[in-house]
């Protein structure tokens, strides 16, 4: 029988050290994630940005770095009043926009999972009996518009290479009111909260998200 003590406390720390080495790992792992979807995040946006950024204002638009969202910001000038009709402006940026869109993204392909086209509009509704209403009013008016988008968008003839990729990836997702945009006095900026964003959404995105969390 063996009682040195020694011998015990050095198959201790031989095990500590064992479980200190996976935890950094592990760490080293997911900080490496975390640099490559930061790298990606701003590949992809310095593409979008030098792809654009000349057209941006004149089509009414902002690129948000954070998001990697493109959001058009006149639906007055997009659709129809009321409706989910696409003018011929709208029609007209949609032709120059989306082919040159999906050039960009199928670069990054393997770090997509989906491209969110979403729809948003601000919290009222002429008419409706009470916020409710006015809340499942503008949800269908949403819908109905990111869907109409989505179509248009699908068959441009440019874009015919890409529709198998599209079809798996591109999502139409009508919000109404529920991501409203607050000017800096804390009210709803109606103008700006009726929106159309074509948003990317990565899988390391989730990741790292995870790994925030378990920091904080």
């Amino acid at each position: 029988m063996n009682d040195n003590p020694w011998a015990s406390i050095s198959d201790l720390m031989s095990g500590l050290m064992i479980i200190f080495l996976f935890i950094s790992v592990a760490y080293m792992n997911n900080v490496n994630i975390a640099i490559t979807w930061d790298k990606t995040q701003e590949k992809l946006y310095t593409d979008l940005k030098s792809e654009f950024q000349n057209d941006l204002a004149k089509w009414q638009a902002s690129l948000n770095r954070e998001t990697l969202s493109v959001r058009f910001d006149e639906p007055s000038v997009f659709f129809v009043a009321g409706s989910a009709i696409l003018t011929p402006t709208f029609q007209e940026i949609l032709n120059d926009f989306f082919p040159r869109y999906m050039n960009i993204l199928r670069k990054y392909q393997d770090n997509i999972v989906e491209v969110r086209i979403e729809g948003h509009t601000s919290s009222e509704w002429i008419g409706a009996k009470d916020k409710l209403d006015a809340y499942f009013r503008n949800m269908q008016l949403s819908q109905d518009r990111t869907r109409t988008v989505l179509q248009y968008c699908l068959t441009l003839p440019a874009i015919s290479s890409h529709l198998e990729w599209a079809i798996s990836t591109i999502t139409a997702n009508g919000l109404s009111s529920s991501k409203l945009i607050i000017n800096g006095n804390g009210q709803e900026d109606q103008a700006l909260s009726r929106r159309v964003e074509f948003r990317v959404r990565t899988d390391s995105e989730k990741r790292v998200l995870k790994i925030l969390e378990g920091i904080q």
